[in-house]
C-alpha cells in the first residue's frame, strides 16, 4: 500500500469522525496461532472482505465478544479475560474452522484504537500454537473471510512493503514483536513471561504519512510527533512502516 493510500484513510476517517463524532468502543479478541515451518514460526493470517471493517486487510482470526461468550468467576462476577478467551476461541472455529484449546491461550497486548477510527474495537490479543493436525486443515467461509495464508512475521511485513497486502497497526506491531522469536516454543514462553502489553493509539498527519503514536512517546500527550524525547510508534511511510521505541 503506497503512503497515500495510509493518507487517503487517514483523512476519510478524520472527516467522518468531525461529522459523526466518536464511536463507541467494541469489546473484542483475536488470536495469533501459530505453527514451525523450517526452521522459523508461522502464524495463520486471515483476508478481511473487502465489504466489511478492515475490508480488504490480512488479520488474525478475532473479532467482537458476542453475549454468548460471557464467563464469570467463582463469585459470579463476569470475568473479562475468561470471556475475551471464549470469543478468541470461537471466532478462530467461526472464521478458520481452527480449534484452539482456551488453556493454551496467552494473552500479551490489548489495543484501543484513535477516536477517528469508523469502527474501534477494543481487543485482546492472545497467542497460542495450532494444535497437532490443525496446521493444514484451515477451511474459510469465502464470506468475512475471503483467504488465507500461513506466514512468517518477517514475510508478512515485507508483503506490506511491496503493497502485495494491507495490515493495520496492531496486526504490523504483533507481527514486528513476533520476528523476535525464531519457534512456537520460544515465542509461547517469551510471550507469557512478559507482562501485556498496552496500546491507546493516538495518530497524527505528517508530511512523511500517518504516525501512530502510544503512551511512552514525548509527543503523545500533546499530539504533536515533533516534539523531542522519548519515541513509542509507528510511522507509515509510503513504501515502508518505521517503528520507534526508546525508554518506553
Amino acid at each position: 500500500m503506497s503512503e497515500h493510500s495510509d493518507s487517503r484513510r487517514y483523512d476519510a476517517w478524520t472527516r467522518r469522525h468531525a461529522e459523526r463524532g466518536t464511536a463507541e468502543l467494541i469489546p473484542a479478541a483475536t488470536v495469533l496461532v501459530l505453527r514451525d515451518r523450517d526452521d522459523d514460526l508461522e502464524v495463520l493470517m486471515l483476508r478481511k472482505n473487502s465489504r466489511i471493517a478492515f475490508g480488504g486487510m490480512w488479520v488474525f482470526p478475532g473479532g467482537r465478544i458476542d453475549d454468548e461468550d460471557a464467563v464469570v468467576d467463582a463469585d459470579g462476577q463476569p470475568d473479562e479475560l475468561a470471556t475475551a478467551s471464549a470469543a478468541a476461541v470461537r471466532e478462530a472455529a467461526e472464521e478458520a474452522d481452527i480449534a484452539v484449546d482456551p488453556d493454551t491461550l496467552v494473552w500479551f497486548s490489548h489495543w484501543v484504537p484513535p477516536p477517528m477510527t469508523p469502527k474501534r474495537f477494543s481487543t485482546f490479543f492472545f497467542a497460542t500454537r495450532a494444535a497437532p493436525g490443525e496446521a493444514g486443515d484451515v477451511a474459510i467461509d469465502d464470506g468475512e473471510i475471503t483467504d488465507h495464508a500461513w506466514m512468517s512475521p518477517t514475510t508478512a511485513m515485507a508483503r506490506r512493503d511491496e503493497g502485495d497486502i494491507e495490515l493495520a497497526p496492531p496486526t504490523w506491531m504483533s507481527l514486528d514483536l513476533l520476528a523476535t522469536w525464531h519457534s512456537t516454543d520460544e515465542a509461547l514462553s517469551a510471550l507469557d513471561e512478559m507482562a501485556p502489553r498496552f496500546y491507546e493509539t493516538r495518530m497524527v498527519r505528517t508530511d512523511d504519512g500517518p504516525v501512530a503514536l502510544w503512551a511512552g512517546d514525548a509527543g503523545y500527550d500533546s499530539g504533536d510527533p515533533a516534539v523531542p524525547g522519548n519515541r513509542h510508534r509507528l510511522t507509515m511511510l509510503g513504501d515502508r512502516y518505521v517503528v520507534e521505541r526508546t525508554s518506553c
